[in-house]
């Protein structure tokens, strides 16, 4: 990879990662569901106008996102907004990769092997001692919800590979029309209109900035980066730099917010990171009995692409599990 490449891996990374420390700066000003509304918008219009038509089936653009926008980003905000650290979001979303493995088992039938089998009990064991030094500093809830998350996240990973977006820009943009709606009616009926038209109503430019963070630069031109990377580079070059939005998340969280990084959560940090790059880059067994046709030929519906998992795209495995990487 060349010098200014590898430099803008690593700044979308380093982009993911501040990016929860916004959110949490936005969820000072925003009632939670609302602000995940208003990201989605920002980050939809008037981008639909500009990318062109969407290049997979509606049905699966839809199920993205409401399983992406409503379910993973829905919680996170909500588990931030019940104390959940900045910091330690970035690091235990990242148990997405145990789920999706998971799911990917159940319904596209790869099976994991033992090294990634293994991986995925290492950063189970991260979480659980995350959930121990959480449960003994701050509201169990929160994190509870953020794991939540890390399951819907899951879930939209897995339908993203049987999407198989030939554009991941695009494809972000589209889903991100989906949970406008949902999420402002439950923003209605939970948090209520007046809490809404407030936060509306006082809305500041330090508001504008961080919608506009989280919407244009880490979602638009963090996927078109790395969807621009993707075109270039082996899903193998590129996917290893995902691992870096922790380390960024949980440092910039230090720096701006005051969060303290215990002794208890940096084990956690290491199990976690250790333990998802076994189970993210470990080449898992396909299907026990593929379809194939007449010929014997495997059918072009299920690609073989990157580390020979039937059903799988370059895009789909280095997005972090799917387009939707980090809030």
């Amino acid at each position: 990879m060349r010098l200014a490449h590898l430099g803008l891996a690593v700044l979308v990374a380093a982009l993911w990662g501040v990016n929860f420390v916004v959110i949490d700066f936005g969820l000072s000003q925003f009632p939670p569901l609302l602000f995940a509304a208003l990201r989605f918008l920002v980050a939809a219009v008037p981008a639909v106008f500009l990318v062109g038509r969407p290049k997979v089936a509606w049905k699966w653009i839809i199920a993205v996102g409401v399983t992406l926008g409503v379910m993973k980003f829905g919680l996170v905000f909500l588990g931030m907004h019940q104390g959940m650290p900045a910091g330690l979001t970035s690091l235990v979303l990242q148990v997405q990769a145990v789920f999706t493995v998971v799911f990917a088992a159940v319904v596209l039938g790869e099976r994991p092997g033992p090294l990634r089998t293994a991986g995925m009990a290492v950063a189970l064991v991260g979480v659980v001692v995350a959930a121990v030094d959480e449960g003994t500093s701050g509201p169990l809830l929160g994190f509870t919800l953020v794991v939540a998350a890390a399951a819907g996240w899951g879930v939209s990973n897995v339908l993203t590979r049987k999407a198989a977006p030939p554009d991941a820009l695009n494809f972000i943009v589209w889903v991100s029309l989906v949970p406008v709606l949902p999420l402002y009616l439950l923003s209605l009926l939970f948090e209520g209109p007046s809490v809404g038209f407030e936060a509306l109503r006082s809305l500041d430019w330090a508001g504008v900035g961080v919608i506009v963070f989280i919407a244009w630069i880490s979602t638009n031109f963090g996927f078109g980066a790395w969807g621009w990377l993707l075109r270039r580079y082996p899903a193998s070059t590129v996917a290893p730099f995902t691992l870096l939005v922790p380390v960024f998340g949980m440092s910039s969280a230090a720096l701006l917010l005051g969060e303290t990084v215990s002794a208890l959560r940096w084990c956690a940090a290491v199990l976690l990171v250790a333990g998802v790059a076994v189970t993210s880059f470990t080449p898992g067994r396909p299907p026990a009995a593929p379809g194939r046709d007449p010929d014997g030929a495997v059918p072009p519906s299920s690609p073989t692409l990157g580390e020979g998992v039937p059903g799988d795209t370059a895009i789909a495995r280095a997005l972090p599990g799917g387009v939707g990487q980090q809030p």
